[in-house]
């Protein structure tokens, strides 16, 4: 069996994020290749697909949004996603059991003596009349019928046993507002399939072949960790003849769609600034193709970070039109100019071309 080693799981991880090459996609189309886009920090995708799509423009996300092509909704690993409506509707059941143990696991006595069969039918009976309501008005409403439980429980728990979807201006470019949902069918104008008919292999088959066309090739764990399922084993083995196998480094099993672009390891990879809780670093149980394992907890702490040759290099932010980037290993002088550059693009896009100040730091000693 073939063993591809970190550089090339790398250079393949760019290719399908779209961060080897700016993808000449419709914002549309990069959101639907990427399967979702974590985005429970609202502004955060914009600047994901700016790094990825060579003529990205904001306002088109914001279109999506508005007019229903795109949804925000708790889904994969029970984080918000920005989604494709296709994608929602087509996961969202697939989800429903690994949501409200999620909730339960955060939860864990603060909803005891709540049967979740008749909490669901009151939040749905809630919902029904299509009235946006924040997290917090939900639980509340539904602590008239269980006074002993803790409404932040109940609305979270509302949120994860029904689709439902984050409603604009919450998502928009530079907009703010409060996360306030409706029901996803209310929203989209059209049924969700209950779960029962939902966990079924040709749905988990989707997903299998979704996240490998957009992360692969990767083991089953890196597919678990991206979406949170644990039933997917069966899919896997559905899927056997279309897939190819080999090894990482460290011996693990790794399964790829066979027709999927695996660049030669040597391949150069251009300075990209990612967001916070991005993806492609998010999107795998062994992470060690995109970032040290010395900083691994950056991608969870919510740091935007860099990646140089690849890899992740530095930490970014912003403040007053500047980007100040924050070098975790020394830099070439190529490095530091190939970075200054990228962020004064990065500062002209978050600044509507008002500004174009990039700050490198001291690289550590």
């Amino acid at each position: 069996m073939t063993v591809l080693d970190t550089r090339a799981l790398n250079r393949a991880t760019l290719a399908r994020q779209l961060l080897l090459d700016r993808a000449d996609l419709s914002t549309m189309d990069a959101v639907a290749h990427l399967g979702g886009l974590q985005a429970q920090e609202p502004q955060e995708p914009f600047i994901g697909l700016w790094s990825r799509l060579r003529a990205f423009d904001p306002a088109a996300l914001s279109t999506l949004l508005t007019e229903r092509h795109v949804v925000r909704m708790h889904l994969m690993r029970r984080t918000v996603h920005l989604l494709t409506a296709d994608d929602a509707v087509a996961w969202r059941p697939r989800h429903d059991a690994m949501l409200r143990q999620r909730v339960l696991g955060v939860y864990r006595g603060e909803l005891d003596g709540v049967d979740l069969d008749d909490l669901a039918a009151a939040a749905l009976a809630l919902l029904a009349d299509g009235v946006p309501r924040a997290m917090s008005k939900i639980g509340r409403a539904l602590g008239g019928r269980w006074p002993a439980s803790d409404p932040r429980a109940l609305g979270e728990m509302a949120v994860a046993l029904l689709p439902v979807t984050q409603l604009p201006p919450r998502g928009l470019w530079r907009a703010k507002g409060g996360a306030r949902y409706v029901l996803l069918c209310t929203w989209l104008g059209r049924e969700i399939a209950p779960p029962t008919a939902a966990g079924t292999d040709s749905v988990g088959q989707l997903l299998v072949r979704r996240y490998l066309a957009a992360f692969g090739p990767a083991a089953t764990a890196d597919l678990r960790a991206w979406c949170g399922l644990a039933g997917l084993p069966a899919a896997v083995t559905a899927l056997r003849d279309e897939l190819v196998t080999f090894r990482d480094e460290r011996g693990r099993k790794l399964i790829d769609l066979a027709d999927a672009p695996r660049p030669d390891p040597e391949t150069p990879a251009p300075v990209r600034f990612l967001p916070a809780f991005d993806n492609a670093i998010l999107g795998y149980d062994d992470r060690s193709r995109i970032i040290d394992d010395a900083h691994r907890l950056l991608s969870v702490a919510g740091e935007r970070v860099v990646l140089v040759d690849g890899r992740v290099a530095a930490t970014w932010s912003v403040e007053s039109g500047t980007v100040t980037v924050s070098p975790l290993r020394p830099f070439s002088r190529s490095e530091r100019a190939a970075v200054t550059e990228q962020g004064q693009a990065l500062a002209s896009f978050l600044s509507d071309n008002d500004s174009d100040r990039a700050r490198v730091g001291s690289s550590p000693r």
